[in-house]
Parts: C-alpha cells; structure tokens; sequence
C-alpha cells in the first residue's frame, strides 16, 4: 500500500524543494534523507516516513511547498 509523503509543518512557512535525493522506482529506507528543503534562514533535510520503493513525485526542484 502506497505511503504518502508530507512535507511537515515547520513553523508554518512555505520552504522551497533543493533537491531530491531519490528518484522514482528507487528503494528508500525508513529514515533515509529524502528531499532537500530551504527557507531563507535554513536548509532541512526531510526522510523517508516508511521503507520502500518511491513511486512518483508530485514537486520538483525550486517548487514552493506548504506544510502538509
């Protein structure tokens, strides 16, 4: 069953996608880096929820995301 990724809410701010450190059909462990996210203070890295297989992605390089 399909596991989906949500970008967490880190103190309500939109952040933008660095980079993805995953592509479609890779396996991903469990607490894995996954993406790379920055705001214009910071740089976060956000991990895998689950181990498996990364079907698709739904946000590219430079996209704006919102929590959830």
């Amino acid at each position: 069953m399909p596991q989906p990724i949500y970008m967490p809410d880190l103190g309500g701010i939109s952040v933008r996608l660095s980079v993805w450190y995953a592509e479609p059909g890779d396996i991903v462990l469990e607490g894995e880096r996954l993406i790379e996210v920055v705001t214009d203070r910071a740089i976060f890295e956000i991990v895998a929820p689950a181990t498996g297989i990364l079907i698709e992605k739904h946000a590219f390089p430079n996209d704006f995301l919102a929590p959830g």
